[in-house]
Order: C-alpha cells, then structure tokens, then sequence
C-alpha cells in the first residue's frame, strides 16, 4: 500500500540516546531541557527572533488569536485544511472568506479589501503547500485598515522570501509539525513573532496563563510540548537537509512525468521552495475521480488536498461563495510523497495517471 505520505523516521539509536537522558534527568515536560535545545536550534536554522514550541498547530492558532485579542471578523481563505476555519470559530471568531488566485492557490489579496467592515479584526492567509503568500500585498492592506495579520504557515517549513524566512511576516506566524509534516515532532507545532513582549505573553498562554509563582495574568491554557516530541524534532532537524533533497527528486520525476497532462501549482518568484506537497490539478472532477479509482486499485492513496472547498461547509455562516477555490478543491489531488518513495512506484503512479 502506498499512501499520500509517510512520516520520516530517522535513526532509532539516535533517538534512544535522547530517551536515555530523559530517563536519567526525569524531566519529561514543562519546558525541559530537549525542548529548549530545540527551540535553539529551529530559531538559527529558520533564522527567526522568536519561537515558541507548543503542543499542535491547531492550539497555536488559537492561542495567536487570543493574545492579539482578536475580535468579529477574520479574513481567510476558503481553501486550507479545516482547522483554519474550525479554530477560528472555535474561538468565536467569524470567517468571512477571500476567494484564492487560481494560479498560486493562495488568498488573492485583490479580493481583501472589499470584504473589510467595522468588525473585521484579522486577516488570516495561508501559504498553501508550503507556497508563500503575497506578503508585501497583505502587510499594506493590513497597516491601512490597522488589522493584525496570522500566517498560517502549517506547511512553510524553511520557506524564504527575498532571502529570509517567510514566517517573519505578519503580527504571528503559526507552523504545524505534526507526524505528516516535512519536519515533525510526532505532534507538535509553533509560534512565530518579532516582537518580544507577545512572546512572553505567548509563553504564560501556553501554561495556563501562569507568569510565576504568585501571579496568573491571562487566562490560558495547556500547550506545552513534550520532551519525547522535542527529542524527535531534534533528530528529524539532523537529516532535514537530506529530507528536502529526496523529496525534491520525486517532485521533480512527477513534474518531468506529468509536464503538459496536468496543472501545477504556480510557485512565488520570491520565495523558496521546501517540497512539501506534490498538489495536481485535473481538466474535471471526472477525470480526478477516475485517475483517484484507477490508483486505489492498485492500493495507491492519493490525497484530495483540499476538499472540500470550505465555503461549502453547513456551519459557515453568512453563506459565502468562492467560485475560484471550490472549483480547484474539486480537481486537485496530491499524489504520494515522501522519503522512501521507491522509483518504480513513482513510474507505476505516473503510468496510471497517463
């Protein structure tokens, strides 16, 4: 069976030697010592000024809107994994949905600005499979109607824009690294800021609220990460050079092997590319539906990344529609990726899909 990805295990011994030192230190969470190793180490390697671990990237959002203190609206994309638009309803937030550029899959910024009221607080993109968003677009819409801007940047791993790190925009960037990630730690995510003092008020958020000893400022809630986690995302850290490379070669075969049969996501000329995703679009949802039957039968799984589009949701509510990102979610699929994927089933998958 091949699936649409599979978590990158590195070395056992590796790992165990750091289950070795939690086992002599006992310290197993509350920011332990593997935890601040970690957020060391992704600090320099993303080249940002602060990073917070916490224990997913769902609760990473959550907590960005809480201590921005988000209120009313938010502007988001109709087409990104769910738990954009769920956690922002969760926290009593309402999305009201930017339809995407056709080509880079991303909020278009074009189609912001029309949708800004009184009550719109936020502007929440996502840079879709790892493909930065227009950020300098977004930064003016937002400082002209004074909104506070959340990347979610699950997939945007070591991305660069002009040269730094993507997650460096916007008021917070949130990252997923969750087992299916191109960098994972089993669960597990992160906050992203420049400015000093929503760090350390991120880090009471993510311990119930709690400053020290004697004084208890917010109201939070548990988001600490682990020390099993962090040791993982140290080991992953070791080989993620070697990871990006791999990926980058079956990419490059799908692309090399699909170039003129499908569509491809149209990359930021700005930005780096860190592999995450192998997304493909079809001329119909016909077509995808018999291309998705032809490789189940071969007990290959692709994924339909994403679908549905979320504007169709029977929750959202005023009722919106994205005419540009519920026509994409019902054509694309992403095919299998990830270290391991031997090259005779790149070439099975590629003959299916002729």
């Amino acid at each position: 069976m091949i699936n649409v990805t599979k978590s990158y295990l590195p070395s056992i011994e590796r790992y165990k030697s750091y289950i070795d030192d939690i086992y002599k230190n006992g310290w197993l969470t509350n920011q332990g010592p593997l935890v601040q190793e970690l957020e060391t180490r992704l600090k320099e390697y993303l080249g940002v000024k602060n990073i917070i671990l916490v224990s997913n990237g769902t609760i990473a959002l959550d907590i960005a809107y809480k201590v921005l203190e988000l209120k009313g609206e938010v502007i988001t994309t109709p087409f990104s994994f769910v738990a954009t638009t769920s956690s922002l309803m969760i926290g009593g937030l309402k999305p009201i949905f930017a339809d995407i550029d056709e080509k880079s899959f991303n909020l278009n910024p074009n189609n912001v600005e029309s949708l800004i009221t009184k009550d719109t607080s936020a502007i929440l993109p996502v840079h879709v499979f790892g493909n930065s968003c227009e950020v300098e677009k977004i930064e003016q819409i937002a400082k002209k109607y004074k909104l506070k801007v959340i990347y979610d940047a699950a997939h945007a791993f070591d991305v660069k824009y002009k040269e730094k790190s993507v997650l460096n925009y916007g008021d917070i960037s949130t990252i997923s690294f969750h087992a299916t990630k191109l960098f994972h730690t089993i669960e597990g995510g992160a906050i992203i800021t420049n400015d000093d003092e929503l760090a350390s008020k991120i880090r009471y958020f993510i311990n119930f609220g709690i400053k020290n000893a004697q004084e208890i400022p917010y109201v939070g809630t548990n988001a600490k990460m682990n020390e099993f986690e962090a040791a993982m995302g140290l080991c992953v850290l070791d080989d993620i050079e070697e990871i990006k490379e791999t990926r980058k070669i079956v990419i490059e075969t799908y692309r090399k092997g699909l170039k003129n049969l499908v569509e491809f996501q149209e990359q930021n000329k700005n930005a780096t590319e860190n592999y995450s995703y192998m997304p493909v679009v079809f001329k119909s949802e016909d077509e995808l539906l018999k291309v998705q039957k032809a490789l189940n039968e071969k007990e290959i799984y692709p994924r339909r990344y994403f679908y549905p589009s979320l504007d169709t949701l029977d929750y959202i509510e005023p009722k919106q529609e994205c005419k540009i990102s519920r026509d994409i979610s019902k054509r694309i699929l992403c095919l299998p990726l990830f270290v391991g994927l031997e090259e005779d089933n790149i070439k099975k998958i590629l003959e299916i899909i002729k």
